[in-house]
């Protein structure tokens, strides 16, 4: 139960399989960090006291190592990073490089990718109402605004900061691996698909949830 994790002295990675916890799932099996996986379903009724006992926002992912809870997917991806020893969560002068990826995602691709998601693939596995056309057509035009800048900037780049795979990579990407479903338009950004076809090579990325519970 999510009270007892001060007790646990292997951290607990409590997820689900939407696209937030997914990142922090993917962080953990790429880091091959020893945590434990829970499924978990925060807002279920006789499951949400307990949890927002570790998460007030009731959502996950969370991690809870030791007396340490940390909420979100950002700051789980830094901590592992830290205790495996690892840039991947980038240091020194590549630091900001890669905040920076980490809050234009966040106010830019991710809202409008994540609209998309949600209405196309989330919103008709507890609901049968439409939203109004009007919010998937501004979130489709703020996608190729948004993404039409990534494009740009990956056009002499393998990889988003550095020469390696790093966390912004993977942030940047939140909503990508569901394109399909959620009806973002890839083939007008090859640039972007390319380096996305390079992200799925990595198999914490491309199946972060083989062999767990969903």
């Amino acid at each position: 139960m999510p009270a007892d994790h001060p007790s646990q002295t292997k951290p607990t990675l409590y997820y689900s399989r939407n696209s937030n916890p997914r990142i922090a799932v993917a962080v953990a099996r790429y880091l091959q960090s020893p945590v434990e996986f829970v499924l978990a379903a925060p807002r279920h009724p006789d499951h949400e006291a307990a949890f927002r006992s570790i998460n007030p926002n009731g959502l996950v992912p969370v991690l809870a190592d030791g007396p340490q809870t940390l909420w979100e997917a950002d700051a789980i991806a830094c901590h592992l990073s830290a205790k495996a020893d690892s840039d991947f969560w980038r240091r020194g002068t590549e630091m900001a490089d890669m905040v920076m990826w980490l809050s234009w995602s966040a106010y830019h691709l991710n809202p409008a990718a994540g609209t998309l998601y949600f209405e196309h693939i989330v919103r008709p596995t507890f609901s049968s109402e439409k939203c109004p056309p009007s919010v998937i057509t501004e979130a489709l035009a703020d996608f190729r605004t948004h993404a039409a800048v990534l494009e740009q900037q990956l056009h002499n780049r393998i990889w988003l900061v550095g020469n390696t795979v790093s966390y912004a990579d993977f942030r940047v990407a939140t909503v990508l691996p569901f394109a399909d479903g959620a009806g973002l338009p890839l083939a007008e950004f090859p640039k972007i698909r390319r380096w996305h076809d390079q992200l799925m090579q990595i198999t914490a990325w491309r199946e972060p949830f083989a062999g767990l519970a969903l």
